[in-house]
């Protein structure tokens, strides 16, 4: 038993079905319960429609624990939670359930952005020296083929040397890309309209325009957040200023690329691509993604996945024990940054 002067905050955790049991194991649940007054097996669904344990662990918390499938914080919902402080998201972007009323209640949040954009990034440089080495078309052939063949000459244009990456969105996982890329022999060029050439500079990149890049580019990564100005930001005229045989690789949302533009092109075989999002997200069963050599189409995997899930609860348990014991938040979301992030 605690006594009663434990001052630790009181949390629910509120997350949609089944990603409790994948976020939190044994270790997560222990940490969890000496940081925070709570009961680790509750879990909240529907804060809309909470049943009683749940509205009156909600009437009780200062802290919500979320991820994934979290209720929308409408204004009902937070007059349901009248002692509500903070809410530590352990997975990425919080423009789901973090809503107006939230800021003007002045509630902190904190968001595992950063732990999530890891396994994104790594997705890409593999999907990003794959590609230029044309392993998903060689691999393709090598299947019907089943022989001797001069492959030498059927890839003489492929290879990672001083190749053009193109990355679209200096977000955190952009930038992560650009890390993880620069022990290779590799040029990379940036588009992101927030960011000046100087510090693309210092992030040892060459900004360009959004055309210039799909132009000069052997690779083009989207990473871009979803918003209204961002919705098929790559369209017509920016694959068709790709080169013959460049691929376009998506990690991002499926909405940023005009996909009824890219079709004919990847039919075609003039230019390939690496998508993880599709628009919509799952494609018509009848799709020709599914079946192209040259595009390599996964479903929605690059993110944190299996054992990946455990860096997010990581970060998300660090973060509260900076909000149990009076400190600010490592990574804070502010709503001024949300109108050009993720």
């Amino acid at each position: 038993m605690h006594p009663t002067t434990d001052n630790r905050p009181s949390l629910l955790i509120a997350m949609g079905p089944g990603i409790a049991e994948r976020l939190l194991e044994p270790r997560h649940r222990t940490r969890l319960a000496a940081l925070a007054r709570t009961d680790p097996a509750l879990v909240a669904h529907d804060l809309a429609d909470p049943a009683p344990r749940v509205a009156a662990a909600l009437a009780e918390a200062e802290v919500l624990f979320t991820c994934w499938g979290a209720t929308p914080l409408t204004p009902e919902i937070l007059a349901a939670a009248p002692r509500l402080k903070a809410v530590v998201h352990a997975a990425g972007s919080v423009k789901h359930h973090i809503t107006d009323a939230c800021w003007e209640r002045g509630l902190s949040v904190s968001s595992a952005a950063a732990a999530n954009a890891l396994p994104v990034a790594e997705y890409t440089l593999a999907t990003i020296l794959l590609a230029n080495k044309r392993v998903l078309q060689s691999a393709h052939r090598y299947r019907s083929v089943r022989g001797d063949h001069d492959w030498r000459d059927e890839l003489d244009g492929a290879g990672n040397y001083l190749r053009t990456v193109g990355i679209v969105g200096a977000s955190r996982i952009g930038r992560r890309v650009i890390e993880l890329l620069r022990p290779f022999d590799l040029r990379i060029v940036l588009y992101d309209p927030y960011v000046t050439a100087a510090e693309a500079a210092r992030l040892g990149v060459e900004a360009a325009s959004l055309d210039e890049l799909c132009a000069r580019s052997d690779i083009v990564s989207v990473h871009a957040p979803q918003l209204p100005a961002t919705h098929h930001m790559i369209g017509a005229r920016q694959l068709a200023l790709m080169r013959s045989g460049a691929t376009l690789i998506n990690t991002a949302r499926g909405s940023l690329i005009d996909e009824s533009a890219l079709l004919p092109e990847l039919v075609s075989g003039r230019l390939h691509a690496v998508l993880d999002v599709t628009d919509p997200e799952l494609p018509p069963a009848d799709s020709p993604l599914y079946r192209l050599p040259n595009v390599l189409l996964t479903p929605h995997v690059a993110g944190s996945l299996g054992n990946e899930l455990h860096r997010m609860t990581d970060q998300a348990l660090d973060e509260l024990e900076r909000y149990a014991s009076g400190q600010p938040f490592a990574d804070p979301v502010h709503p001024s940054a949300l109108s050009h992030s993720a």
